[in-house]
């Protein structure tokens, strides 16, 4: 690893990710064709989870190694949903979000095929329901939209002068936007509003 051709090699051969994360997630972002349009179908989280429980989402969740978006969207669908992968036509991805934990996410954009539609069978252990919104709801109604700061908090005995700040440094902070849909009695919203948002932008 020392000389410059072993160096290079390993630079050429990486996969640029996310500096300083440690998780990869993807899901699917499920489209469900009808007479009257498209629609996005969403799942309700079981009750009995530890992280997350009762909120509304898309099928999904961490990558394997070596694992690809696209086989993770549809592994963890087939797991939530038991529909088989070859049932969901898989259209592309949308841009990719990273958390305040570093977390790296890859929505994937696919429709459920009829089949699949028929063998949709919810994992109960993980999923309470499922059910369909029209996309059109969507772009016909904006979300209403909160926000949260990300404040710095630096331990007590970070060393600012030994970096040339002895009165403190301005570390910077952040903003997260929240959108929040209400549907038929469902809330959805937080990433799972910001994935709807961004599909729109993407597709208007």
């Amino acid at each position: 690893m020392n000389g410059p051709g072993e160096l290079s090699r390993r630079l050429a051969a990486h996969t640029p990710g996310l500096m300083c994360s440690r998780n990869r997630y993807a899901m699917l972002c499920p489209f469900v064709e009808r007479q009257d349009g498209l629609y996005l179908l969403f799942e309700v989280r079981a009750a009995t989870l530890r992280r997350q429980p009762g909120e509304v989402c898309f099928p999904g969740g961490r990558m394997e190694t070596g694992e690809s978006p696209e086989a993770c969207a549809l592994r963890e669908t087939g797991e939530e949903l038991h529909i088989a992968p070859e049932h969901i036509e898989l259209w592309g991805r949308t841009d990719f979000i990273v958390d305040a934990s570093n977390a790296w996410m890859q929505p994937v954009a696919g429709k459920i095929l009829p089949e699949g539609l028929t063998e949709l069978r919810p994992s109960w252990t993980e999923v309470e329901e499922t059910f369909l919104v029209p996309l059109s709801f969507f772009r016909e109604h904006a979300p209403h939209l909160y926000h949260y700061d990300l404040r710095p908090l630096p331990q007590i005995d970070f060393p600012y002068e030994e970096i040339g700040f002895p009165s403190g440094y301005a570390f910077r902070g952040g903003r997260v936007e929240v959108p929040i849909w209400q549907y038929n009695g469902h809330i959805i919203w937080g990433l799972t509003a910001r994935i709807i948002r961004n599909i729109l932008q993407i597709t208007e």
